[in-house]
C-alpha cells in the first residue's frame, strides 16, 4: 500500500504547517506575476495547500493517493495520477506548482510532462527536499528546461521558472 495512503489521515497534522509556509511564499512569488489563470498542483495531496491559491485561482489538484485526494476541498478538481502520466491536453496551465513531491517521481519524465502541459509563459514554482539524493539531477533538469531561480526554505529548495 502506498505510503500516503497508510499516512493520509494524519497527513495535514504531520505536515500541513510547513506546506502552508511553503505555499504562501510560492503564491506571494506567482501573485506578482499573475492574478488569475488555471493552476495545477502535481502531488497536491490533501489540498492543504491548494487552497492557498483557489482563492485566485482555478486549481486542479493530482496525486497518485486516492486517499490524501478524498480529503481535498470540493472546490478543488482532484484527480487520481501521476506526474509522469498527466491526463492533460498539451499547452493547458497558466501555472503549475508542486510541493515536495517530485522527489517521488521519475524526475525526467515528470519534467517533460510539465514542459508538455505548460502554455507559453506558465509559471512553473517546484519546491524539492535539500536532503534528497534527487536534488542535483533535478536542479540539472530544471536549469536545462527552464529558466531558473532558486530560494532556500527550511527543508526545501523552491525552484521558479520567473
Amino acid at each position: 500500500m502506498n505510503y500516503y495512503n497508510e499516512t493520509s489521515q494524519n497527513y495535514n497534522e504531520l505536515h500541513g504547517e510547513e506546506q502552508i509556509r511553503k505555499a504562501k511564499l510560492i503564491l506571494n512569488e506567482i501573485s506578482k506575476k499573475k492574478t488569475k489563470g488555471l493552476l495545477l498542483d502535481i502531488g497536491g495531496g490533501t489540498g492543504i495547500s491548494t487552497e492557498i491559491f483557489s482563492e485566485n485561482y482555478d486549481c486542479i489538484l493530482i496525486d497518485p493517493s486516492e486517499r490524501l485526494i478524498e480529503q481535498a476541498p470540493p472546490q478543488i478538481v482532484k484527480i487520481l495520477g501521476e506526474a509522469e502520466e498527466l491526463p492533460f491536453s498539451d499547452n493547458k496551465f497558466d501555472i503549475i506548482i508542486s510541493i515536495t513531491a517530485l522527489h517521488h517521481t521519475d524526475l525526467s519524465q515528470a519534467t517533460k510532462e510539465i514542459k508538455r502541459v505548460s502554455k507559453q509563459g506558465t509559471l512553473i514554482a517546484i519546491s524539492f527536499l535539500k536532503k534528497s539524493p534527487k536534488i542535483k539531477e533535478f536542479r540539472e533538469l530544471f536549469n536545462n528546461n527552464f529558466k531558473s531561480r532558486e530560494i532556500e526554505e527550511d527543508k526545501d529548495i523552491i525552484f521558479f521558472n520567473f
